[in-house]
């Protein structure tokens, strides 16, 4: 794809080859963030796992200690004696079969679902097309539970549920541009503590293989992983 002139303006202030230390690659991120809008910051990393290995699928939730700078909205799907429980703890939609029969219809104006074990037959309906999206509810994700209002209060303030991808690759936003570098070094460590916890025994070799932060429109930045895992208990 062609490179638009401001693209190719911010990646004259990051080296390819050059690994930065998380410092100075937030700093240059931020430079690079030069949209009209807020613009996501993420990271990427690149994990020694082979996720068609079950024992190897890497995938968790963690919550950020200042969140991502993004409101999220949360579907809760529970019997109708706990709609008002969920409602009270801050879910943008509460229900179960008319949100399973929207959601068969190609409805999706949510960020995330949670579900109370007792209906999950019923989602389970609706699996093959939750699934692909990153929206099925799941245990190991606290995402499935009978604690409505701890689960949907973490969700809106940031916690973030992630999965490796068929490469073992995990993208994850850590906030935004214009979060100053601290909150988004605070994130960063947060999470790599998190993925670090989840390493699997059956994983040879290195684990944590590269690490890359960008922003929604502007260049990868290359992270030293050697200095900032040597930081990481």
């Amino acid at each position: 794809m062609p490179e638009s002139k401001r693209f190719k303006a911010a990646s004259t202030v990051v080296n390819p080859r050059t690994e930065y230390d998380l410092d100075s690659a937030i700093s240059k991120v931020k430079e690079c963030a030069t949209a009209k809008f807020d613009e996501t910051v993420e990271i990427t990393i690149g994990l020694g796992v082979d996720p068609r290995k079950a024992d190897q699928m890497i995938r968790g939730t963690v919550s950020l200690p200042h969140g991502i700078g993004k409101t999220v909205r949360v579907l809760a799907l529970c019997r109708e004696d706990r709609w008002k429980e969920a409602t009270d703890a801050g879910a943008d939609y509460v229900g179960l079969d008319e949100y399973i029969t929207k959601i068969q219809g190609g409805w999706f104006d949510i960020e995330s679902i949670i579900a109370t074990p007792d209906v999950m037959p019923v989602v389970g309906k609706v699996g093959k097309i939750l699934g692909p999206r990153g929206l099925m509810p799941n245990p190991k994700t606290g995402t499935v539970t009978n604690d409505l209002t701890m689960a949907i209060k973490e969700v809106k303030a940031g916690r973030l549920s992630f999965r490796v991808d068929k490469y073992g690759i995990l993208h994850i936003p850590v906030g935004k541009a214009s979060f100053a570098k601290e909150i988004i070094s605070e994130n960063i460590i947060s999470l790599l503590t998190t993925v670090l916890r989840l390493k699997p025994q059956t994983a040879k070799g290195v684990y944590v293989k590269a690490l890359h932060l960008s922003s929604t429109m502007g260049p990868g930045v290359k992270i030293n992983k050697t200095v900032v895992m040597a930081g990481i208990k």
